[in-house]
């Protein structure tokens, strides 16, 4: 399977595709393992610098594939520590990624796709429509990229989270593939897969693949504990309605002390009421669960408005009166349009400083 004269990012290539076209010309496997410990663990950018391997591969190398960084095209600084970087894909097309800061750690939430199909009426990045697909180099370069910068300045990151831009699901080959180099914790980035995240508004078909083909943490974006509701929201729903999706996250199979993430974006008399969270409790019965509370995070492109604290704290203690594990989860980044629902991949970032 060898590759067209012009040169491929090899962020493209997972380990089994390096392999497979290195043995097309009769070089072992193993020195795969060496040239991804060097883009991912040695973060070099030169095939001509990786001095364990012979002159003969690196030539090969050089000759048929790069090492793409992505084109920071800005990056936004909030009040509260966090960045969003605007970052510039070779097609012109943008894309964002949000580098948080926790208690301790850093977590960085990425993007999967320019736009998105999904539609989600409480989300910015759905006003433009889906664009097109991440390549597996272009979400892997996400992190790499911030990982580089993050060890430059002795930032301690350890979670990443799959939730920036785009529906993963929906782009499934290519975040399945850069999950495998994200969490090799040989050749690739070494997060734990206990500290990896994807979200996902729930495209049933594809959750049985997902538990078969990585061991990252699921969350589902579920926003409603009625159908009428949800789909309004989230015109997903129509297609897998709750009795579908709830079928298919009972039959998810979890390791010991994990649970499914559900997130519910809580909108002022939208879903905030005590018969929503009656309902969600009953709704999540039988799962192990965690319920993330998600105030809306309010932006000019949408009426919908954030309730009252005392509703956000009385919702909460009525899940946890019902024995529900739920926390509120502030999101970060509002003043820079970094937060939950605001990203939408443009240059024009009126309210970044």
């Amino acid at each position: 399977m060898k590759f067209a004269t012009n040169k491929t990012d090899i962020q493209d290539l997972t380990g089994d595709r390096l392999r497979a076209w290195l043995a097309d010309y009769g070089i072992r496997s193993f020195h795969a393992d060496q040239v991804l410990r060097w883009v991912y663990r040695r973060q070099s950018d030169d095939f001509v610098a990786m001095t364990d391997l012979s002159k003969t591969l690196r030539r090969l190398l050089d000759d048929h594939f790069c090492l793409k960084r992505l084109a920071v095209d800005r990056v936004a600084v909030a009040t509260d520590g966090t960045r969003k970087f605007l970052f510039g894909l070779p097609d012109g097309q943008q894309v964002e990624t949000v580098l948080i800061p926790e208690r301790g750690h850093h977590t960085l939430c990425i993007s999967t796709q320019v736009g998105c199909a999904q539609g989600c009426r409480f989300c910015m990045t759905a006003r433009g429509g889906l664009v097109r697909n991440l390549t597996c180099g272009e979400i892997i370069a996400q992190v790499r990229d911030v990982a580089a910068l993050a060890a430059a300045e002795g930032l301690n990151l350890t979670n990443v989270v799959i939730m920036g831009m785009g529906e993963p699901l929906a782009n499934y080959r290519h975040v399945v593939d850069a999950l495998s180099v994200i969490t090799d914790s040989d050749c690739g980035l070494g997060f734990s897969s206990r500290r990896v995240t994807l979200s996902t508004v729930g495209l049933v078909p594809r959750l049985a693949d997902l538990a078969a083909d990585t061991r990252v943490n699921l969350a589902v974006s579920l926003n409603a504990a009625d159908d009428e509701t949800r789909s309004a929201l989230m015109p997903t729903n129509r297609r897998y309605p709750l009795e579908t999706l709830m079928a298919a996250c009972r039959a998810y199979p979890l390791a010991p002390r994990r649970r499914i993430t559900f997130e519910y974006i809580l909108i002022a008399g939208i879903n905030d009421r005590p018969g929503d969270a009656r309902r969600l409790v009953s709704l999540l019965h039988g799962i192990r669960a965690k319920v993330n509370l998600i105030p809306f995070n309010e932006h000019p492109a949408c009426d919908f408005r954030r309730p009252a604290q005392a509703v956000i704290d009385a919702f909460q203690r009525q899940l946890l009166d019902a024995g529900q594990t739920a926390v509120v989860r502030y999101s970060k980044g509002g003043d820079i349009a970094a937060a939950c629902g605001q990203l939408r991949g443009t240059a024009r970032l009126e309210e970044d400083r």
